[in-house]
C-alpha cells in the first residue's frame, strides 16, 4: 500500500501542477482577450482619426487650389494694371496689341512665351510676335541668332 500512496501522492502533485498551469494559461488567455479588445478599440480610433485627417486634407487641397487660382488672378490683375499705367503715362501705346500678354517675358532681349522659356520646354524655336512699328519678326533662340 505504500506504493499505492506514493502513486496517489505523485498523481495529486501532478494534478496540482496541471491546475497551476491551467490557471496560468487561463490568465494569459484573459490577458490576450483583453489586449485584443483594447487593440480593436485603438484600431477603430485610428481609423476614425484617419478619416478626419483625410477630410481635412481634402478640404485643404481644395483650399490650396482656390488660393492658386487667386494668386494667378492677382498676377494677371497686376499685369493689366501695369498695362493701364503704361497707357496713362505713354498715351501712344496700344494696350490691345497682342504683344501685351501676361504669359510672355523678356529673355536675352527677346519677347518669348513663358512656356517656351521654362525648363520643361522642348527647346523648339518659334515666332513669338512682330516688333512694334516694323513688319520685322522677332524670333527665339538659335533662329534669332541666325537671322
Amino acid at each position: 500500500m505504500d506504493k499505492h500512496a506514493e502513486e496517489k501522492e505523485a498523481w495529486k502533485k501532478e494534478k496540482e501542477e496541471w491546475e497551476a498551469e491551467w490557471k496560468r494559461l487561463a490568465t494569459w488567455r484573459v490577458r490576450c482577450l483583453d489586449s485584443e479588445e483594447k487593440l480593436k478599440g485603438q484600431i477603430a480610433d485610428l481609423e476614425a482619426d484617419y478619416d478626419d485627417i483625410k477630410e481635412k486634407h481634402d478640404g485643404l487641397e481644395g483650399e490650396l487650389d482656390d488660393l492658386k487660382s487667386c494668386i494667378i488672378q492677382e498676377h494677371s490683375n497686376g499685369f493689366q494694371k501695369g498695362v493701364r499705367q503704361t497707357t496713362f503715362f505713354y498715351g501712344n501705346v496700344d494696350v490691345n496689341d497682342a504683344r501685351f500678354d501676361v504669359n510672355k517675358d523678356i529673355v536675352d532681349k527677346v519677347l518669348i512665351d513663358e512656356a517656351e522659356s521654362s525648363p520643361e520646354g522642348d527647346g523648339e524655336n518659334e515666332v513669338v510676335n512682330a516688333d512694334a512699328g516694323d513688319d520685322e519678326v522677332v524670333l527665339e533662340g538659335a533662329e534669332q541668332e541666325a537671322a
